[in-house]
């Protein structure tokens, strides 16, 4: 079931919250288990022959961690491996098999058959969770005892699908308040104007910069520069869009039922740096990254160079997680890549005292680490690597440079002077072009010059810009856009709401689902 359909937003979740809440009357219990059941549902309306693989990973994971709360240190220890290997071997299976396959094959010039595994949805998130869930009780930072409140907490549908990757202490506490099972205006205001949001994200702005991204990536012709340029941020915009609108509409569903989730997403495109890009994406997934295999590897805790294997191989399992492919390894290992420089950058710049934090500095960093990112978003998106290198080559002006010819008009006397500077025009084309950058250039004003979500929602912190003094006038579009429970904001959110209805139409997925 999608966040962006009809049968959720009308039928579903009016029903779970009405269910969740009368029941809470007469018995947390009772509520917190039909919860269980209605995420158990939402997910089963993608394909049912998976909820029995679904419930026997949470049976398994929760019975190694009942006896891992029993056992002595040194059999501790054992259960821990033995149930991580497990749930990894349950996601090699299902999401690595055909890629092991294939490499096989072309290493040994062997003929495998390929199994043709149907990817789980969702199976990533639900394995990562549990996994910190497994590692967190041998630590013995937690201890579930109760059946009931662990399925609810791996199965809770706002983050099951895509995210984000929870922690059981950061959770189940808010579960076990007396609050949470009270319906409130505020926390009902606060999670529909959130999702309003969100579903505005996905079905006025992502939705339609797919189209303009496809164009690029599914197609077979050589990119010149603009065009490649023009596709690679149609897609950096929409994975951005499609990305902060699942987070938004997770958030706020969850909000209804009185839990608040964890931010998953803060801007990202605003970061100076690589470091700060991945503190800001996909926010579970990079502490999860950290906390459960950079830091176990060493972190940076044994000397430069070890601090920089630990990186690259940390985001190239990343890069693996996201998907079976080289394409995704490629990504991870430019990642990898970034970060080290990031770090050895920082090094460099404290010992011979360049100011990286002025303004000016901010000013360079800002669209280099923007360029980076969007040169590695070529090999996340690419359907192999073949037609991702040609795309990186275009956008380095491998394929020169040109524009459509109906442009040629209207630019008049310019024209033959871009023809002297090796600017060639095309047949065809003009309408696509212009529509690409119009969408492109929208989605870069809403994403840069905008607050985000959780600053407009935020009643007492401006944007993290103004905090910073980097930007005052940003500062001051926060302060005055920020959310209270007004007739104002109310027409507002119905406005953009009843596009986001009318526009809805047929729903597309979110990208993240293939995850």
């Amino acid at each position: 079931m999608l966040f962006n359909s009809f049968t959720f937003i009308f039928l579903f979740l009016p029903l779970s919250a009405a269910l969740y809440f009368a029941l809470a009357r007469r018995s947390h219990s009772a509520a917190a288990a039909s919860l269980a059941l209605a995420s158990l549902l939402f997910y089963g309306w993608w394909s049912v022959r998976y909820v029995p693989l679904l419930l026997a990973s949470i049976g398994f994971n929760y019975w190694a961690g009942w006896r891992m709360g029993r056992a002595a240190p040194a059999i501790k220890r054992r259960w821990l491996v033995l149930a991580v290997a497990a749930n990894l071997l349950l996601l090699a299976y299902f999401k690595y098999a055909d890629f092991l396959i294939a490499g096989v094959n072309a290493l040994a010039s062997a003929r495998w058959p390929a199994l043709h595994v149907i990817l789980p949805i969702g199976i990533s998130f639900f394995t990562f969770t549990q996994i910190a869930f497994l590692v967190d009780t041998y630590q013995g930072k937690v201890k579930e005892c109760r059946f009931l409140h662990y399925l609810l907490f791996v199965t809770y549908f706002p983050h099951l699908i895509a995210g984000p990757v929870l922690h059981h202490k950061e959770m189940m506490p808010q579960f076990a308040r007396a609050a949470s099972y009270r319906p409130s205006a505020r926390n009902l205001a606060v999670g529909l104007t959130i999702f309003a949001i969100g579903l505005a994200k996905k079905v006025l702005i992502a939705d339609n910069l797919a189209g303009h991204a496809n164009f690029l990536f599914d197609k077979g012709a050589t990119p010149e520069l603009l065009l490649a340029w023009g596709g690679v941020l149609a897609y950096a915009f929409q994975l951005y869009f499609d990305f902060s609108a699942y987070s938004d509409m997770a958030i706020g569903v969850s909000r209804l039922f009185g839990i608040r989730l964890p931010l998953n997403f803060n801007s990202p495109y605003k970061a100076t740096n690589m470091i700060e890009f991945w503190r800001r994406w996909h926010m579970s997934l990079s502490r999860f990254l950290r906390d459960y295999l950079y830091v176990p590897l060493g972190g940076s805790r044994k000397g430069t160079p070890r601090r920089y294997l630990n990186l690259m191989l940390t985001m190239l399992l990343g890069g693996l997680w996201h998907g079976a492919g080289w394409n995704f390894v490629v990504w991870g290992a430019l990642h990898g890549a970034y970060l080290s420089l990031n770090h050895a950058w920082i090094g460099l710049a404290q010992r011979i005292g360049f100011p990286r934090q002025a303004r000016a500095w901010a000013c360079v960093s800002g669209p280099l680490t923007f360029a980076a990112v969007c040169y590695a978003w070529v090999f996340f998106r690419a359907p192999d690597f073949a037609r991702a290198s040609q795309i990186v080559l275009g956008m380095s002006g491998g394929f020169g440079v040109a524009l459509p010819k109906s442009l040629a008009q209207q630019l008049g006397a310019l024209a033959p002077l871009l023809e002297q500077w090796g600017v060639s025009f095309y047949l065809g084309g003009g309408t696509r072009f212009l529509q690409t950058y119009a969408w492109v250039l929208l989605a870069a004003a809403l994403s840069f010059l905008l607050p985000n979500t959780q600053q407009i929602m935020d009643r007492c912190a401006p944007a993290l810009e103004y905090r910073r003094g980097l930007d005052a006038a940003r500062g001051a579009v926060a302060r005055a856009l920020t959310w209270r429970p007004t007739r104002g904001w109310a027409v507002w959110i119905g406005l953009i709401t009843l596009g986001s209805l009318l526009s809805l139409g047929r729903p597309a997925e979110f990208l993240y689902f293939q995850f």
